[in-house]
């Protein structure tokens, strides 16, 4: 399972943008995970809460955004979804394109630090 060794990198790298951003608690993480990445969002999901056991991260929640997979077509300037398994037929002028426009992607996007006391 691979997504053991990714959720611990998310891991690491969270707490390293924490710590810069001055604090050591946080309360979630959030990533964006293309549907062509690789990556199963519950496996990850799961990945991270054992990743996550004796870090300063211990409790903090994984927030998965899903990215759909997009192509585009030159010809007919046209943006598709290529679904799964990916199909990079466009589906209005019916040729094949070479450019995807998403669906790799496996980034964080937020760090949410746990709330300072009243």
């Amino acid at each position: 399972m691979h997504e053991l060794s990714i959720a611990t990198a998310i891991v690491e790298q969270a707490g390293e943008l924490a710590r810069e951003d001055g604090t050591d608690a946080v309360a979630a993480v959030t990533v964006r995970v293309g549907e062509l990445a690789g990556v199963v969002p519950d496996a990850l999901t799961f990945a991270f809460e054992v990743a996550r056991d004796g870090t300063p991260l211990a409790s903090a929640l994984l927030v998965v955004e899903q990215v759909t997979a997009h192509a585009y077509c030159a010809p007919c300037a046209e943006e598709f979804a290529v679904g799964m398994p990916p199909f990079f037929w466009c589906p209005r002028c019916d040729r094949p394109s070479q450019d995807l426009r998403s669906g790799r992607e496996l980034e964080i996007t937020a760090i949410e630090p746990v709330p300072a006391p009243p």
